[in-house]
Parts: C-alpha cells; sequence; structure tokens
C-alpha cells in the first residue's frame, strides 16, 4: 500500500525485482481511492473508505492469504485492513517508514517543521491538494537523477482530510507478527520519529534498519524485494 501523493505505480521496480527474485509469489500493489484506476473523491475521502477499498481489492484478487506491506502515511490504513482481514488471513504486517500517530491521533500531530506547515495549509484550503510541494526534497535525497525521475513521474494528487483524520486501532489483532523496516536516511519519516511509531503499535516483533531515504522501493528496489520475498 502507498503513502501520500503516491499510488500503486510506486512499487514497479520493487514489483519487478520480486517478479525476478520470485516468480511464483503473486503480489498486489493497490490504489488507494483517487488515485490512477480507483475512482474516489479525495475531497470527501475517510480511513474508512480507504480501508473498504483495500480489503475489497484484496477479496477481488482471491488472497485467501496475505503480508500487507505499509509505506508512510499507508500507516493510518493498514491497521483497519488487518483488522479487516482478521489474524487468520494476515500472516505478517510489513510497515516500511511509515507514519502510526498515536490512538486516536492525526498525522498532522507527528509532523514537525515545515512539513508540518505544509500539510497544515494545505489542510486548511482544501480537502485536496496537488502532490506535496518539496517531494523530491522530502523523499528523494540521495538518489540517482534516473530514480528522481521516476518519483516525479508517478506523483499524483492526495486528500488533505486524511491527515487530520483521528485513527481508532481499538480492534487491530496484536497476534499478527509486525516488521518494521526503518530507513536510516529518512527526511520525511525521520528514524527517531520511527522509533516513537513503533512505541505507538507497544513494539513489533522485528526491526530491520535500511540505510537509504523515505522512498525505499525506489532507491532500493532489491534490497527491499529480498526482505519482503523472505517474509512471505
Amino acid at each position: 500500500m502507498h503513502g501520500a501523493s503516491h499510488a500503486g505505480d510506486c512499487w514497479d521496480l520493487t514489483i519487478e525485482a520480486l517478479d525476478a527474485l520470485a516468480p511464483d509469489l503473486p503480489v498486489l500493489a493497490v490504489d488507494l481511492p483517487g488515485r490512477r484506476s480507483n475512482p474516489g473523491d479525495l475531497d470527501t475521502l475517510t480511513i474508512e473508505q480507504c480501508v473498504e477499498s483495500v480489503v475489497e481489492q484484496i477479496n477481488r484478487a482471491g488472497f485467501d492469504e496475505v503480508v500487507v506491506v505499509g509505506h508512510s502515511m499507508a500507516g493510518i490504513v493498514v491497521p483497519g485492513v488487518v483488522s479487516r482481514l482478521g489474524a487468520d488471513r494476515v500472516k505478517r504486517l510489513v510497515l516500511l517508514a511509515a507514519c502510526v500517530p498515536p490512538d486516536g491521533g492525526t498525522v498532522l500531530d507527528t509532523l514537525n517543521g515545515p512539513l508540518r506547515r505544509l500539510v497544515s495549509r494545505a489542510a486548511r484550503r482544501s480537502g485536496s491538494s496537488p502532490p506535496l510541494r518539496g517531494a523530491v526534497l522530502w523523499f528523494c535525497n540521495g538518489m540517482s537523477s534516473q530514480q528522481k525521475d521516476f518519483v516525479r513521474s508517478r506523483l499524483c494528487a492526495d486528500s488533505t482530510r486524511l491527515a487530520v483524520q483521528p485513527v481508532d486501532r481499538s480492534a487491530f489483532p496484536r497476534e499478527v507478527p509486525l516488521t518494521w523496516l526503518l530507513t536510516l536516511k529518512d527526511r520525511a519519516q525521520r528514524p527517531s520519529a520511527q522509533r516513537r511509531y513503533i512505541d505507538n503499535l507497544g513494539g513489533v516483533e522485528e526491526v530491520i534498519e535500511v540505510d537509504t531515504c523515505h522512498d525505499a522501493m525506489v532507491s532500493e528496489p532489491r534490497l527491499l524485494a529480498t526482505l519482503l520475498a523472505a517474509r512471505c
């Protein structure tokens, strides 16, 4: 599951690497509502609608058992997806540089400095916004020019409502194993912030440090594919 200002195609390079590494492993990169081929009104979008859409896409794909992977702002949606699917179907949850506010908190509560001002301003103006201004600066530090162009070509409009909607993890099944991929050079979700998010979840089973920027699925697709395939 993709994060803010992204769609499912942000995973293309990692999926190519997974296909080469584990060709029999079925992979589904979902689009949240209002992105690419998934219709939806970004101005009125809710976390619950995102959960419903992802569960529907998983069921339509015919997956009985899944490893759920969420990047960045998907951290506010995946707990609901796991809750809906249940521990019998979800064999592991993998969070990559995810944003996980305290239960009852919002994404905006977790942000500081310029990024908080940008998101707060966008949320006050409208329920939706163009791709985050400075997205390449926040997401792509250390990438090659080709990788940055890949990210730019796939950025999309997003819902600002999601950033100010309180999260509810009261039904989240704690028996599902949790892996956290912690991006050490992340400007959007600093390592110290990610460790707070881990605490917000009550801890995780496994933390793997990845020496790269926020969009690790673009900067380190082969490494990410290797880590994900091993956990499937």
